[in-house]
């Protein structure tokens, strides 16, 4: 039997990684025995494991040794990982390495290198003049660059359950409507002040929910009160709390008396409309076009925005980024000192700021439905957690406890 030794620590315990691994192993063919281990006398303290690996072949081994490097496993590589030219703009050389959102490292000139930028789903770049490596997205390759290939030489740092507070650990098990919703948010403003404490950026990425709900205002007061840093959405989101601001309605119904207004359905268009007439968003509120609502209060605290557009688009507005390439080029750009980012009301804006985020981010996702939670989870973004409850009893929850009321 052909054999490796790897190592595994952090709460290899309760966080059941230990068992996955031994699983891993078996249901691939290997066999192991655990030559050392250390598990820790206290919740805080960590465990650590040595194990032999073994399989019959050279081949099945480094398979079996590949899927338990992607379960936070730490492999002692032999060779440096392997570089190869992009021969075409646009297109990885064959057998590019895939990202995840873990932790990763390249081994070069003998040495682990961290992977500048982590998010899942782009390719390595190696900057010969920096001898950095750089995530790099598909569309962003340039012929003669030169990317990591193959998986050897790479290591990913799994953050288990070692990262994510005890004190809300079990509400990440499941998504369900049964979970107690204040603590939650109690944790979530708690991961807040803590981002907040260490100068790290809060992003909010926002759906029209939240304008419908009638949340506006207390989104409005986090922003004005600094616990809002930046915000992606998309036309619907702005377009929604202009008509609030401009007419009193969101798609046509008075917030006030939540009875349609009379010509309601053209009141989303007359807002759009009135916007590109000023101008934008920021020369509608330096008209006093634009008084109050969420896009007010980013423009008049200089909170940068991301608005990326969709197919169903009405307008749009002036600042919605119509390429999506070019949308999610600017999300990347405001991503950097990001530590927390918390999700309301939008699938598709909230997964794909997942997609871009290191797993090590804290992440919620709020939405009544817990489907639209356990797609965060399906597509890569694990350390997501989920509150069922509608956007409004969210967000006046929330700047209650933020102080903002």
């Amino acid at each position: 039997m052909i054999h490796e030794t790897v190592k595994l620590s952090g709460h290899i315990i309760d966080s059941l990684t230990l068992p996955k691994v031994l699983d891993q192993i078996l249901s691939m063919g290997g066999s192991f025995s655990i030559d050392e281990i250390d598990i820790g006398r206290t919740r805080v303290d960590s465990s650590k494991a040595v194990i032999r690996v073994e399989a019959p072949t050279e081949d099945e081994l480094a398979h079996i040794l590949r899927k338990l490097k992607f379960i936070g496993v730490e492999v002692n590589e032999r060779e440096d990982a392997k570089l190869e030219k992009a021969v075409k703009d646009g297109v990885f050389p064959e057998n590019f390495y895939s990202t995840t959102n873990l932790e990763t490292f390249v081994k070069y000139k003998n040495n682990y290198v961290p992977v500048d930028g982590q998010e899942m789903d782009v390719g390595v770049r190696f900057d010969k003049g920096s001898e950095k490596f750089i995530t790099t997205p598909m569309n962003d390759v340039k012929a003669g660059d030169f990317f990591v290939v193959g998986h050897s030489g790479v290591k990913v740092n799994s953050i288990a359950e070692d990262q994510v507070s005890h004190s809300f650990r079990f509400m990440s098990s499941s998504v369900s409507t049964e979970k107690p919703t204040l603590r939650q948010i109690c944790e979530v403003a708690r991961q807040m002040s803590e981002a907040k404490k260490k100068g790290l950026r809060k992003l909010f990425v926002l759906g029209p929910a939240v304008v419908h709900g009638g949340a506006a205002g207390s989104v409005a007061k986090l922003i004005e009160q600094g616990w809002i840093d930046l915000l992606f959405a998309g036309n619907a989101l702005a377009t929604h709390d202009i008509e609030s601001a401009l007419y009193g309605t969101s798609l046509g119904v008075s917030l006030a008396g939540g009875v349609y207004a009379e010509h309601g359905n053209e009141h989303h268009l007359r807002a759009i409309n009135a916007i590109r007439s000023a101008g934008g968003i920021k020369d509608a509120v330096e008209s006093g076009l634009l008084n109050s609502g969420i896009m007010r209060g980013c423009v008049s605290n200089d909170v940068p925005f991301v608005l990326a557009g969709s197919i169903r688009d009405d307008g749009p507005l002036p600042e919605v980024i119509t390429d999506v390439i070019e949308a999610q080029n600017a999300m990347r750009s405001h991503l950097k000192g990001v530590g927390i980012v918390v999700v309301v009301g939008t699938m598709l804006h909230g997964i794909a700021t997942g997609n871009m985020m290191p797993a090590s981010a804290p992440m919620f996702c709020v939405d009544t439905n817990p489907a639209t939670v356990t797609k965060f989870a399906d597509r890569g973004s694990f350390q997501c957690m989920g509150i069922i409850m509608d956007a409004a009893s969210f967000f006046n929850n929330l700047a209650g406890l933020l102080g903002c009321e």
